[in-house]
């Protein structure tokens, strides 16, 4: 069982991913914005991170910054889960230590949880 941090504004979206991380056995906690997200990453120490890049307070750019820059956090395999399908977006993401950038309306939710699992393992 995996503790997996769903960082998404997109209420019925957080709610079918922790939905469905359940039904997988993991343990799906949530954060709505970015500053929350960080804090949640630092305070629950969560086995993979989902992460929106569209979020109030922070964006999520930032979020992956501060978490690949922080010794308690850095180790933390990050996926990108977003609408933006940018090559900028997609090359910052990547560049700053996202395992995988999944743009939304291209996965659907057994995608979604085969790369958390690859990344998982």
């Amino acid at each position: 069982m995996a503790k997996i941090l769903i960082v998404e504004d997109e209420a019925v979206l957080q709610k079918a991913l922790s939905d469905m991380f359940s039904e997988y056995n993991h343990q799906p906690i949530q954060a709505i914005d970015g500053e929350q997200g960080l804090e949640m990453a630092r305070r629950e120490k969560p086995d993979i991170i989902l992460l929106d890049l569209v979020l109030p307070k922070k964006h999520g750019i930032e979020v992956l910054k501060e978490l690949k820059n922080d010794e308690t956090t850095k180790a933390i395999p990050v996926i990108v889960l977003t609408n933006l399908e940018d090559k900028d977006d997609i090359q910052k993401a990547l560049e700053y230590g996202a395992r995988a950038y999944l743009v939304k309306a291209n996965y659907d939710m057994q995608e979604v949880i085969s790369k958390v699992e690859d990344c998982l393992k």
